[in-house]
């Protein structure tokens, strides 16, 4: 087939408007359809590719002059000739440039790239954050944001190798918090399962990781577990020098088994005293979010000391909202630190107790020394009961069991307090 029929730029410079003629072929395809646009003419290139008749545009005249569009059009059937369709070729390089525009704009209005693990990990974040406690997504999205984003953010989250998650969990481990190396390999996993899901990924890099981690050393609140250094401490507490608010919730805190926040943040619209019982709100518990939505109160049947300790303690406070109220703002509960401020001061180390050893002072010592029933201390501690046997049993609230436990719990505490003597249990093998 003929080629190069247009003889030169000036041919096509000296068509005139009115021109009867509709194009001017070029030979092989190539032709200029005019006056397709304004005043401007259009190159158009007609090929066959897999049996099927297709037009490409190579652009318009002048902008686009002769050798230009027979240059396009030579690479066209390049193209053609090794199968490859020079339309299809022109959309991919298009949707590329808008990908990349894209990439850059979100960049600049800081936003991930489409695609990359942050992208697909703060989608998952939004999907299941309404299940979570606040706090705790608050916890998760900023874990993401300090260990994992800075090493693998950017990354398209289908190409990240199960290498590149061990690099950064080995970062995290650098700095001596094995515990968070963990979490932060659970999180990374819950994110490539759901780029899974939703079709962004086939695998997940981060399921066989676990062992590979070195092992977190398991930590448990300090408590005083021997009899005679409790009384001890229970004699400093009642005469503690700090102020009657303070003086209450180290009397409290070790009799009724609660964790410091859910004690603090105790209001007197709560408690029942004639009835002796304090009911806790579900979402004050440590429970999911389900839970501290939909869940019961935890009930706290209160003995006679806490009952006469607060009765005290109601004619201080109980004009306002908080039984423990803060010292300098009584609109507020009291700081999360004061007890333990309180037991610093008393000559206790952290390393020997804190406000959260409590439940774990009573857990062992009910069951050890007093000898009590632990599914009913369990209870009490609204400890969720892990195995599906024992969470059946465990369904009853044991209401009338806790009131005579906590009452005995009570009796006892009060026994160590004046100093009575305490049998002490044979030390166990090692």
């Amino acid at each position: 087939m003929a080629r190069s029929l247009i003889p030169s730029d000036t041919t096509i410079r000296n068509i005139k408007a009115g021109d009867p003629r509709k194009r001017l072929s070029d030979g092989e395809g190539l032709y200029l359809l005019l006056f397709v646009k304004g005043g401007a003419h259009g190159w158009r290139l007609d090929y066959t590719i897999h049996g099927k008749r297709k037009t490409l545009s190579l652009g318009t005249y002048p902008d686009t002059g002769l050798k230009a569009a027979r240059t396009k059009a030579d690479q066209a059937r390049e193209l053609v000739a090794a199968g490859v369709d020079p339309s299809d070729q022109r959309k991919e390089a298009k949707a590329e440039r808008a990908k990349a525009r894209e990439a850059s704009e979100r960049e600049a209005a800081g936003l991930p790239t489409v695609g990359s693990f942050e992208e697909v990990a703060r989608e998952w974040f939004e999907a299941r954050r309404g299940d979570w406690a606040a706090s705790y997504g608050d916890k998760i999205i900023r874990r993401l944001e300090v260990d994992v984003f800075p090493w693998i953010g950017r990354d398209a989250v289908d190409s990240i190798t199960p290498p590149k998650v061990l690099e950064l969990l080995r970062r995290i481990e650098a700095r001596g918090v094995i515990e968070t190396a963990h979490r932060a390999l659970e999180n990374c996993g819950q994110v490539f399962r759901y780029a899974v899901a939703t079709g962004r990924a086939t695998t997940n890099p981060a399921r066989d990781l676990k062992d590979a981690l070195k092992k977190p050393a398991v930590k448990h609140f300090p408590a005083i577990t021997d009899p005679a250094r409790l009384g001890e401490l229970l004699r400093a507490c009642d005469g503690y020098h700090g102020t009657h608010v303070v003086r209450a919730a180290l009397r409290l805190a070790p009799m009724l088994l609660l964790r410091p926040g859910e004690l603090r943040h105790a209001r007197w619209a709560e408690f029942d005293l004639d009835a002796a019982v304090w009911t806790v709100p579900a979402e004050r518990m440590k429970r999911e979010k389900r839970g501290k939505l939909h869940g019961k109160p935890h009930i706290v049947p209160l003995p006679l000391q806490a009952v006469d300790t607060l009765r005290e303690l109601h004619t201080l406070t109980g004009g306002g909202e908080y039984v423990f109220r803060g010292e300098r703002h009584h609109d507020r509960p009291m700081s999360e630190n004061t007890v333990n401020a309180a037991l610093r001061a008393m000559g206790f180390g952290a390393d020997e107790v804190v406000g959260h050893g409590f439940r774990a002072t009573a857990r062992t010592m009910m069951a050890e020394r007093l000898e009590l029933p632990e599914a009913v201390i369990e209870a009490q501690l609204a400890h969720a009961v892990k195995d599906s046997l024992g969470r059946a049993y465990n369904r009853t609230e044991f209401e009338a069991q806790r009131r005579g436990l906590l009452q005995q719990w009570a009796d006892y505490l009060d026994a160590l307090r004046k100093g009575a003597d305490v049998i002490q249990l044979p030390q166990r093998a090692a």
